[in-house]
């Protein structure tokens, strides 16, 4: 029985995987039909993008449905942390210490001296592992969460090694409320998108009937999922805008839109610390041949958008659902495809891959706690059951490890629903496998004393 088993589930996964890759081997047309086949791989309903040739621009999808960009927003983030230091109000060399009163850092259990340089080149020491360095709750303000980490300690010394962390563009937003003595979001407001004409850019999620609900992957289905916006963590990645305000912030870093001098300046005292392929500071990263790029990420949306000034043009790429990997490809698919190169296939998101597997897992699982129900031995079962209990232990283990977050925090706030969904199912398997080794125990002493 249980031999016919594992082949009923081999074949179920078989049937899946075979699924997954014909997704990867479809050919894309022009770029309509490329950002089909991402909406057909993926999942996701809403993609809205831009590609800038010069001062002419292109839209797909709905130009005017507001997403959240993710770490998108780190660029405006650094543009107004370099304003600030070309006006002489900051400087590279400041010590987060003196600009936060009451904030330290630890390295090796000894106080460690951060810069502002070193935030915006991601170079602080911080890396992204929410178990040590927690996000802020929902009711901080920015100074709190800062408090709320002050004093831990660093992963590497800082100005040794890059990790990407989203807790040095937090920093630098408080930085802007310490140094200017206004609110981070009345001054970039104010300061950064009414002068750069950036009208449909909000700072966390605004009151518009444009915004595009942002969703979830479960079981290859999007379902609509909506997190609240936390106000102390907005600075690193909680922006919205749509895209045609990002083919306007596309020409405003090629150089062809009409901005302030001031503005300019700033602009181009970024892009000169962005020469070298690898080079990552104030929220943007060099790419091969003087692309300049940043990706997108949250729970339930995904972005890219890409610029290269010596060409002329740029793409940007909106989604609301969190497959950045796919996102990527995609965005760098359709730049890669103004220039002629061919346009290579999108490759598969990590959460799209948990998605199929998990799905896999809660369809086998319920074919093998249909199987232990007409069980007729305690040894299938028993193995079956072991089996099991190391999936469940190797999936609560292993994520939190891989993802650097809390195992709650993956099951209901990252990961596809089927993660959840498959864990329940094998869970439910145990206690089934456990009530009917007892059964089939009982049974064999009944024959026995029979």
């Amino acid at each position: 029985m249980w031999r016919k088993t594992v082949a009923l589930v081999s074949v179920v996964i078989s049937v899946l995987v075979c699924g997954m890759v014909s997704y990867a081997g479809t050919d894309a047309g022009n770029i309509e039909d490329y950002i089909d086949k991402f909406r057909r791989g993926t999942g996701c309903e809403s993609v809205s993008a831009c590609v800038v040739r010069g001062t002419d621009v292109t839209f797909y999808g709905d130009p005017d449905g507001l997403y959240q960009i993710g770490s998108m927003t780190k660029a405006f983030t650094g543009l107004a942390v370099q304003k600030l230091m070309d006006e002489g109000k900051l400087s590279e060399e400041d010590l987060v210490s003196d600009l936060i009163p009451g904030f330290s850092a630890l390295f090796g259990s000894e106080p460690a001296d951060i810069t502002v340089l070193q935030l915006l080149t991601q170079t602080s020491g911080y890396t992204n592992n929410e178990s040590d360095y927690p996000s802020a709750e929902e009711d901080m303000t920015l100074y709190e969460w800062a408090m709320s980490i002050s004093g831990k300690e660093l992963a590497a010394y800082p100005g040794s090694e890059y990790a990407y962390s989203n807790v040095n563009y937090n920093l630098l937003g408080l930085i802007i409320e310490q140094v200017t003595g206004r609110s981070y979001v009345g001054y970039m407001q104010e300061e950064i998108l009414i002068p750069l004409g950036l009208s449909n850019t909000y700072i966390g999620k605004p009151d518009n009937e444009n915004v595009i609900t942002g969703s979830r992957l479960g079981y290859r289905n999007a379902f609509e999922y909506e997190i609240p916006v936390v106000s102390a963590k907005v600075p690193a990645g909680y922006f919205y805008s749509n895209a045609r305000d990002c083919a306007r912030w596309i020409t405003i870093w090629n150089g062809t839109a009409d901005i302030p001098d001031e503005y300019r300046a700033a602009v181009e005292s970024v892009k000169r610390r962005l020469l070298n392929t690898g080079d990552y500071y104030s929220g943007w990263e060099c790419f091969e041949g003087g692309v300049i790029g940043h990706s997108g990420g949250t729970p339930n949306y995904s972005s890219r958008i890409v610029f290269n000034e010596s060409a002329a043009r740029g793409v940007c790429v909106l989604t609301n659902m969190n497959v950045a990997a796919s996102t990527d490809g995609l965005c760098n698919g359709i730049y890669d495809s103004l220039s002629g190169v061919k346009i290579e296939d999108i490759p598969t998101d990590v959460w799209t891959v948990f998605d199929i597997i998990f799905t896999i897992v809660s369809g086998a699982g319920i074919v093998l706690i249909l199987f232990i129900l007409l069980m007729k031995k305690r040894l299938p079962v028993i193995i079956m059951g072991i089996c099991v209990m190391i999936l469940i232990a190797s999936v609560c283990i292993v994520m939190p490890l891989v993802f650097g977050a809390g195992l709650a925090s993956i099951l209901f706030i990252w990961a596809p629903y089927s993660l959840t969904g498959s864990l329940t199912v094998l869970v439910i398997h145990e206690i089934i496998a456990v009530v009917k080794l007892r059964k089939l125990r009982t049974d064999e002493n009944r024959e026995k004393t029979g």
